[in-house]
């Protein structure tokens, strides 16, 4: 018996925004920006209704992810070497190693993850969708992979392990 999946990859599931990758000696690089393109693949348990999941239910989820973070600064919850400072005056100031520079807090998107990196804003991805479709449709895709492509020909895919109702 084979398996059933959905690919689901929309004009629209895309966003524009800033970032820097931290170094692991507390450095980072320079603040800059890519366009990025979201795609998924996602594996049913089972088909419900001759569907893995409908189509109508997965595209704004992804969308609304992608408009989360579309013309802001991602910064990382969890990243060593960096903290942030509320200065009262809606700004969040940033702290590094060797830098500090202020943002309007409207201007950011804080993700909890430790890097601003490709491969884990996929990662962040595949675990929102996740939650966002068993919080709102009471739906898991046994095994979900997600690429995120930060420029023509340059993606990452995450793919979550196997997992049966009430794991990832």
């Amino acid at each position: 018996m084979g398996r059933f999946s959905i690919k689901v990859y929309k004009e629209y599931f895309n966003f524009a925004c800033a970032h820097f990758m931290m170094f692991t000696d507390g450095g980072r690089e320079p603040l800059h920006g890519h366009n990025y393109r979201v795609r998924l693949q996602g594996h049913g348990p089972s088909l419900e209704g001759d569907v893995v999941f409908d189509f109508l239910h997965i595209k704004p989820i992804v969308k609304e992810i992608c408009d989360v973070l579309d013309h802001k600064l991602i910064l990382p919850e969890k990243a060593p070497g960096l903290s942030f400072e509320d200065d009262g005056a809606q700004n969040v100031k940033i702290l590094t190693k060797d830098s500090s520079f202020s943002i309007p807090r409207a201007d950011i998107a804080f993700v909890p993850i430790a890097n601003t990196s490709v491969e884990l804003i996929a990662a962040y991805f595949a675990e929102e969708i996740q939650k966002r479709a068993l919080d709102s449709h009471g739906f898991r895709f046994s095994s979900l992979e997600v690429e995120v492509e930060e420029s023509p020909g340059q993606s990452a895919v995450f793919a979550t392990p196997s997992c049966e109702k009430g794991d990832f």
